[in-house]
């Protein structure tokens, strides 16, 4: 991420003394119109991050380079997004390093793609959607330019898998048990398959499926997250909370001389 002053062409996160947040490409010259005034691009340029810049009412705005998590929650999508709590999960549950070759079906608007490739992967996303695939590429390349190694085809991955000896695969699809058998052809031996679901119905025929097709120590889990509300002598857990989003569920491909040789092996009913 960019350090030193503001520069024209790069993403900013303003901040009102309501903590609302507003995402935008400063450009020299424009202006960006509030309820609570105008606030002009020149005014933020130059400035160093955590600035606090006032708008033409008179009325403040912290303004400082967004995160990923901003991005991602701000950003024009056309499917729903992950959450950036499962987005972090996603990382660790599914073990991406730099140089990992990933596979990502159902790419969406993008989210879990700067997510993977951030973390130095290189990903190659199938989508049934074209409209949702151009926006996950316009998405990506606007956040983290043009030269990360990403591409996205315009196909269904429940009809089979291109690419051999992957070290990820990692599904957002309604249906991912019908791509278990391709993964399983497609990951070298001791790769991670990672799914995202909403419902547990979804998830436990997925776990099914897994174990029929060679995935080992399959586990599920969900993350809860609850801000708290600390202010003065006043202590306690905000109203509201970013409860159940996904089920996680991640296993590890067995060598196929392996599969099925050891029952200890199998995942956990």
């Amino acid at each position: 991420m960019a350090g030193g002053p503001l520069e024209s062409g790069e993403r900013v996160l303003l901040i009102d003394a309501k903590a609302r947040r507003y995402l935008l490409r400063l450009k020299a010259g424009a202006s960006f119109h509030t309820h609570a005034g105008i606030v002009e691009h020149d005014v933020m340029i130059g400035l160093d991050e955590g600035s606090t810049v006032a708008g033409s009412t008179g009325r403040e705005f912290l303004v400082f380079r967004p995160t990923l998590a901003d991005v991602v929650l701000k950003m024009p999508r056309g499917a729903q997004v992950i959450y950036p709590k499962d987005l972090g999960a996603i990382l660790i549950a599914a073990d991406i390093a730099p140089g990992q070759r990933v596979l990502e079906a159902g790419v969406g608007s993008g989210a879990l793609s700067m997510a993977l490739l951030r973390a130095g992967a290189s990903v190659v996303g199938y989508e049934l959607r074209e409209d949702f695939a151009d926006r996950a590429i316009a998405n990506v390349h606007a956040e983290l330019g043009d030269d990360v190694d990403y591409k996205v085809e315009v196909r269904d991955a429940s009809e089979g898998i291109d690419e051999r000896l992957l070290d990820r695969v990692v599904l957002d699809l309604p249906e991912p048990w019908a791509v278990a058998g391709h993964a399983a052809a497609s990951l070298r031996p001791g790769g991670i398959l990672l799914s995202y679901l909403p419902t547990i119905n979804q998830t436990m025929r997925l776990r099914e499926e897994l174990e029929r097709c060679g995935f080992a120590l399959a586990e599920t889990v969900e993350f809860l997250r609850r801000t708290w509300h600390i202010e003065s002598r006043s202590v306690r857990p905000d109203h509201r909370m970013v409860a159940h989003t996904g089920f996680l569920t991640s296993a590890r491909l067995l060598a196929r001389r392996g599969r099925g040789a050891d029952p200890g092996l199998s995942p956990a009913r």
